[in-house]
């Protein structure tokens, strides 16, 4: 009775989704009307099975119209490309699985027996396998909008003929027909057609068939398998034919020797690299698949983190792997223009001469872009006279299988030494191709990273060399000062104020080239200077004793600002300040120094009456090194202020008009103000009341 009720759903199940797949599936699609067809048959076949029973003619033969419905159905999901050259093959195969099933109508008109049963299923095995090999290769070899969009369609099909072979499989087995599963296979077939309903709903755009070499392979490793568990049940059947030990004996000897074989093939890479080579030289016109390959090439050279090796090696490992070469060697440029070992990759036995190749052979691989077949020259084969230049060392070298040139705009920038693969063969044309694109994708990634290292080099130097400049701008100030001082000698040296002026000149002198070689002792390293408290107003007063004679340095603001910074670099950056201002001022005309507090910084600002700059240099010139507007001078000062004002986390903002004057002012956070913020910060100090906060 459930058998009834559940076989009676399904043909009216199967009937209307064949009404829906005929009414709303794409009118583009192929598919459509065979799709309906089958299920039109299902519904049949599950109504008679309702009917009559599974075990009745009429139910047996209505099964056979089934799948040879399902099978044509199978055949135009194929057809949605519209390329009756792509459907040659898979008419074939269709055109065989069509007549193994229609066997079954000859198996009808015979007496039915056991041995009719048995041939049944093992036709119907043959039938199911070969449709699984179908939708499988509709799957794979769609694109990827046509793989989701036959994704219900695929996997209704492939539940249908999967259950289906097991059925087979077990009445064949058995020997005796499978009448205990109806109620599951009435569940199966209901799924099937829910799927084929849904999957018509979908678009129909962007259906096409393309078969690749992965389907390929694929569609051969299930035929072999397929091969392989027919013959274990053929196998199975007839050793469960023979009576007493000797069918245990059979049984457990079998199991024994395909253990063995699978033991014995599976880890072997031999066997499969020969099998590889067997197929692709039979099977295919290409050896590889670009695709593939290509990916694999660019994660292996892509891939530093996962491997853990540097570009050199991975540079080499991203060639061998497309020759399947278990090993190789990458030889780079040296000064001299020969070429040495630079990376190695799994050949750490590998002796290499510090001179591995001759500067004549790099030249001639940069004219001739030659990849060269180690065993031809063995052979004594010579093409472009390569063969006199190899090096005794790569000729004897029974690993050494192939020279890949890497070229960078018809430079060479190394040279890949393969090592010969586990599968012996001989190098092709194709390889010459695929090697020859690599070499010059690999040879962009080695000159890109000599690049970047040699930009990496500059700039150290080039920090070198500011900073330097910095040091030269600073003797010269001193220099000027003492020879200042040395003529100001002969003149006033019995003047006991001048005398006095003097000793302190030269002791400020003294204490400036010490700071300059403690500073001297700290280029190098990038630390932070160490952060103090400083009072601008002393700075302020400091600078006025060290102005010198003749100079007139007027102090205006506020008598005491903490900030937080560095008093060397801080007094360091307004020395250069104020000494551009004296000498952008007229003589005898002050310079003034502004101490004043701004909100939650301190600022101390040079302001001089000089002729002032404009403000194209201002925005352009003020700032850059070795560009000045005073006769030989430097044009460090300002540029070294801003830098020693950033680094003590403080800015430097500068105002200046021409003819009227300029002003420099540092601002740098106030000591009280930085300790508040962070004891707050650090949970160590209350917060600010509401009220506080609002007045």
């Amino acid at each position: 009775m459930i058998a009834f009720a559940l076989y009676g759903a399904t043909a009216v199940l199967c009937a209307v989704m064949a009404l829906v797949v005929l009414r709303t599936g794409g009118a583009a699609r192929a598919d459509r009307r065979a799709t309906g067809l089958a299920l039109a048959v299902t519904a049949l076949w599950s109504g008679a099975v309702a009917a009559l029973g599974a075990d009745t003619t009429l139910a047996w033969s209505l099964e056979v119209a089934r799948n040879l419905a399902w099978i044509f159905a199978l055949f135009r999901h194929f057809a949605n490309d519209g390329r009756a050259d792509r459907l040659r093959l898979v008419r074939q195969v269709v055109a065989a699985l069509m007549m193994a099933e229609g066997l079954h109508f000859v198996l009808l008109a015979s007496s039915w027996g056991s041995g009719q049963i048995e041939t049944s299923a093992l036709l119907g095995m043959l039938v199911a396998v070969g449709s699984l090999f179908l939708v499988h290769n509709l799957v794979v070899g769609a694109s990827p909008s046509s793989r989701r969009l036959m994704a219900w369609n695929s996997g209704g099909l492939a539940l249908f003929w999967l259950f289906e072979l097991n059925l087979d499989t077990i009445a064949y087995l058995t020997g005796s027909a499978v009448f205990g599963l109806d109620i599951l296979r009435a569940l199966v077939v209901a799924a099937v057609a829910v799927a084929f309903g849904i999957g018509a709903a979908q678009g129909s755009s962007g259906l096409t068939f393309r078969p690749s070499r992965t389907v390929a392979f694929s569609t051969l490793s299930l035929g072999v398998l397929a091969v392989y568990f027919i013959a274990m049940v053929w196998l199975a059947g007839g050793a469960a034919r023979m009576a007493g030990e000797l069918a245990r004996l059979t049984q457990v000897g079998f199991l024994l020797l395909a253990a063995t074989a699978a033991l014995v093939w599976l880890p072997s890479p031999r066997l499969r690299g020969t099998a590889r080579v067997l197929a692709l030289k039979h099977l295919f016109k290409h050896r590889y698949d670009y695709r593939e390959e290509w990916l694999r090439f660019t994660g292996t050279l892509a891939s530093a983190k996962e491997s853990g090796a540097g570009l050199h090696e991975r540079a080499v490992q991203s060639l061998a792997d497309i020759t399947d070469s278990p090993a190789g060697l990458l030889l780079m440029p040296t000064p001299d223009g020969d070429l040495a070992l630079g990376a190695q990759w799994r050949w750490p036995d590998a002796e290499v001469p510090p001179r591995a190749l001759p500067q004549a052979l790099v030249r001639l691989l940069e004219r001739h872009m030659l990849i060269i077949d180690l065993d031809e020259v063995r052979r004594g084969i010579d093409r472009f006279g390569e063969a006199e230049l190899i090096p005794a060392w790569l000729r004897e070298e029974p690993g050494a299988w192939a020279g890949v040139p890497l070229l960078h705009q018809d430079r060479l920038v190394g040279f890949a030494v393969l090592s010969r693969p586990q599968i012996a063969r001989r190098l092709d044309w194709e390889d010459f191709d695929l090697l020859a694109i690599a070499g010059r994708q690999v040879a962009s990634y080695l000159a890109e990273y000599a690049s970047q290292e040699a930009l990496q080099d500059a700039a150290r130097f080039d920090e070198f060399n500011r900073r330097m400049a910095f040091v030269m701008h600073d003797i010269k100030n001193l220099s000027s000062q003492l020879g200042l001082l040395a003529r100001n000698a002969e003149r006033h040296a019995e003047n006991p104020e001048f005398r006095k002026d003097m000793l302190l000149t030269l002791r400020n002198s003294a204490d400036k080239l010490d700071a300059l070689v403690a500073r001297l002792g700290r280029y190098g390293s990038r630390a932070a200077p160490a952060a103090e408290t400083v009072d601008l107003g002393a700075l302020a007063r400091t600078l006025a004793t060290r102005a010198g004679p003749g100079r007139q340095l007027e102090i205006l603001g506020e008598a005491h600002c903490a900030v937080l910074g560095n008093e060397e670099m801080l007094e360091q950056a307004l020395t250069h300040l104020v000494q551009n201002a004296f000498d952008a001022s007229a003589p005898g005309v002050p310079v003034m120094v502004e101490v004043a507090t701004n909100g939650l910084r301190g600022t101390i600002a040079i302001v001089d009456a000089g002729h002032g700059m404009s403000a194209q240099f201002m925005r352009s010139d003020l700032f850059r090194p070795f560009v000045s507007t005073k006769e030989g001078g430097f044009g460090i000062g300002v540029c070294e202020a801003r830098e020693h004002a950033r680094a003590m986390g403080g800015r430097l903002e500068v105002e200046s008009r021409e003819g009227v004057g300029s002003r420099f002012t540092i601002s740098l956070p106030l000591a009280e103000a930085s300790r508040l913020i962070a004891g707050r910060a650090a949970g160590r100090l209350p917060a600010i009341p509401t009220d506080e906060k609002a007045a």
